[in-house]
């Protein structure tokens, strides 16, 4: 009796743990996001967005790399704004909210956006099918005429929510409906999905005088947002229900069919089939479990893989038939083998990743709160390993979500990685990736919550990062390619799940990797299939014969990696990420047991876990030359009053209420400059720039705390004399 007494205290106890001390957490104080033009926040000087036009159209270029029309040789480089809005999050804001925000969006140096779930907005509360709501219609028309008047590119999802729109649902942001899996094998889902792009990208915008599917602008379609047909599966797993809808039998016996042509036939490829199962009857049936192996769950891949590529054609042969002359992709997630074949003939390749996915925002909800240089930034390397070498890859979801303690790991590992492996396009997700202020009055906006980067400091001076590192050019695409072999059927194995090895994707934090049709016989460098290799010998392969400098100082044993450009270091048993490039020297680290020297910077030390950046903001553009930086400092956001139900701040409880609180932090920094006066102001998150904290003359050397007169912040300008 005792001892249930004392479980009953515990978990009385650890089931209303708030989430800090408070005097280790500093409220923040403003109140208007928008950053002030002019100010050390905007970036629209130096990464300016150019009108869109014929020759401004984004197309393909022939090194297989996003570029414009005009100069189809010169790759670019589209820093993506996520604009997932929901009725919870405020809906598509109206004209004159449209204008500030499409003008912001540019300040902060974005130059595409992805309209995600417009299918939802637009059918909210509608009881007819294609019964768009007409004032959600008119903003979204609106909101796409203001990107484009401030240069902003477009990627539109064909069907985002499984309710597509059909009428009578209030279910549209949830993972019920089976509409993406009938999209591949029903006639009727199909002339569903076409009416629908027939009703909103065919019909002409007022505000822009010509059909979306028409315009410049848009510069890619995913034709519905992660619809593979096992990914879809998985989501709708339930206790007791089988693994796989039986609407796939019928297809996949006939398929059986034509391959086999007789039972006997198929129960020796299989080593039997069940006394009830006949292929002549059409009675073989679906894999009983999806994490167990077999040769009937191989041939369950292959099927899905020739179904997956035909829907695709198929899809995009419907938009080309209306006009269309933009990129198409689909098939955005689950980096698997199988999905990896059904993805090889489209024009680009699109794929969402995520650390420590968080699956909701209901007491209960948990995470691991594990750091991702702690694994070698495995979720970008599984999404490095499902690109096609030759054609253009698109992040169209990324996060390390909050509230994860390490987020400040995100703005510097996807930005750099992204930049070295020469992807095109980067977003990271959010119902949007700016907010105009805190305190507006909708569900989703009062408090910081997973999914919502806007009103997370930690995650915005990540962005502000990303325009730097990934966008600018601060960091150099790689020099090297390492090409993942690929044959075609006979890759696939007798594992649903089956995905490039992690002791092979590793060779992504050296250099550009992606998947090749090729022989392996005939490939002289690269990783091989089957998949045998070991990244460590590779390397040594690559240094041997002097593709890879023989200085590089990647050692796979170590946990130690070095790009080949030399600009980025993970070294995994210190838990560090750190990048060194004439523009930008930045450093991300959860722990600092010495100093870390990046060149022109060096953090002497830190009293906790961070990310600490300095950029060049003028002249130039290198930190040798320039004047003006940006100092970026990110430690750790939470919402006042959160609550957690154990005291690791796993599982959440209540996320709490606004203010937002910035967890108090110092670093001592060094820089290898000498000026005859500096000076270090705070800058708000508007682009304030408030009076001097440090000044001096001679040496730059300081104390930086994130505590300032004015309030927390996680932006300061620095700037020299003489």
């Amino acid at each position: 009796m005792r001892g249930r007494l004392l479980l009953f205290a515990a978990t009385i106890f650890f089931g209303c743990l708030p989430a800090h001390a408070s005097d280790q957490w500093l409220p923040v104080r403003e109140t208007s996001l928008e950053v002030r033009a002019g100010s050390p926040l905007d970036f629209s000087s130096f990464l300016p967005n150019r009108p869109i036009d014929a020759g401004h159209r984004l197309t393909t270029g022939p090194k297989g790399q996003l570029a414009y029309a005009e100069a189809p040789e010169k790759p670019v480089r589209m820093l993506c704004a996520s604009l997932a809005w929901s009725p919870a999050s405020g809906g598509f804001p109206d004209h004159d909210g449209a204008d500030r925000y499409a003008r912001q969006l540019a300040l902060h140096g974005y130059n595409i956006a992805r309209l995600h779930f417009t299918d939802a907005s637009l059918m909210f509360g509608r009881q007819q099918d294609f019964d768009f709501d007409p004032e959600t219609l008119d903003r979204i028309q609106y909101l796409l005429a203001a990107l484009k008047r401030n240069g902003i590119h477009w990627i539109i999802d064909g069907l985002s929510s499984p309710r597509g729109a059909y009428g009578g649902y209030d279910d549209r942001w949830d993972a019920n409906g089976n509409l993406k899996l009938l999209l591949h094998l029903d006639e009727e889902a199909f002339v569903h999905w076409k009416k629908l792009q027939e009703k909103f990208l065919a019909q002409v915008n007022p505000y822009t005088g010509i059909a979306p599917i028409h315009d410049d602008a848009l510069a890619l379609v995913i034709l519905a947002n992660e619809n593979g047909i096992e990914f879809d599966g998985v989501v709708h797993d339930r206790p007791g229900k089988p693994p796989y809808d039986p609407v796939l039998a019928a297809p996949f016996n006939r398929w059986l069919a034509q391959r086999y042509t007789s039972t006997e036939m198929l129960s020796k490829a299989w080593g039997g089939v069940e006394d009830d199962e006949r292929l002549e009857a059409g009675s073989v049936k679906l894999p009983a479990d999806r994490y167990a192996d077999s040769p009937r769950m191989r041939d369950l891949q292959a099927f899905i893989v020739d179904v997956e590529r035909s829907s695709a054609a198929r899809m995009s042969k419907a938009l080309r038939d209306l006009g269309y002359r933009g990129l198409i992709s689909t098939y955005n997630n689950w980096p698997t083998v199988q999905t990896a074949l059904s993805r090889r003939d489209l024009e680009a390749v699109t794929m969402n990743t995520y650390h420590d996915w968080v699956g909701g925002y209901s007491p209960g909800s948990a995470l691991l709160q594990t750091s991702a240089i702690a694994d070698s930034a495995n979720y970008m390397r599984m999404i490095a390993a499902a690109r096609w070498l030759g054609k253009p890859f698109v992040v169209s979801e990324y996060d390390h979500l909050f509230w994860n303690r390490y987020r400040y790991e995100a703005g510097l590992m996807m930005p750099a990685y992204a930049a070295l492996q020469g992807w095109d396009v980067l977003c990271r997700h959010g119902h949007g990736p700016i907010a105009l202020a805190y305190g507006e009055p909708y569900p989703h906006k009062k408090a910081m919550l997973p999914y919502a980067i806007a009103l997370d400091p930690v995650a915005r001076a990540g962005e502000t990062l990303a325009a730097l590192l990934y966008r600018r050019g601060d960091i150099a695409t790689s020099g090297i390619t390492i090409p993942f072999a690929v044959r075609g059927e006979e890759d696939l194995g007798e594992d649903m799940q089956a995905r490039e090895p992690e002791r092979l994707t590793d060779l992504a934090l050296v250099g550009r990797i992606g998947l090749k049709r090729s022989d392996p016989s005939r490939l002289d460098t690269g990783v091989a299939q089957p998949r045998a290799q070991a990244s460590a010998d590779i390397l040594a392969d690559l240094r041997d014969i002097g593709i890879l400098p023989a200085a590089n100082g990647a050692d796979v044993e170590r946990g130690l990696y070095q790009s080949d450009t030399g600009e980025i270091v993970l070294d995994r048993t210190v838990g560090q990420l750190r990048v060194s490039t004439p523009s930008t020297e930045a450093a991300a680290f959860s722990s600092l047991r010495e100093p870390v020297d990046l060149g022109l910077l060096r953090i002497e030390r830190a009293d906790g876990n961070g990310l600490v950046a300095l950029s060049a903001l003028e002249g130039p553009g290198t930190l040798a030359d320039a004047r003006r930086f940006l100092l970026t400092f990110a430690t750790d956001a939470q919402n006042t009053g959160m609550i957690f139900r154990d005291s690791e701040e796993k599982v959440i409880e209540d996320f709490g209420r606004l203010p937002v609180l910035i967890r108090k932090g110092e670093v001592d920094l060094t820089l290898s400059r000498t000026a005859v006066k500096w000076k270090l102001s705070p800058v708000g998150l508007d682009g304030t720039v408030h009076s001097p904290v440090k000044s001096g003359t001679g040496p730059i050397s300081f104390r930086l705390s994130n505590e300032t007169p004015n309030g927390p912040t996680t932006y300061f300008l620095l700037e020299l004399e003489g």
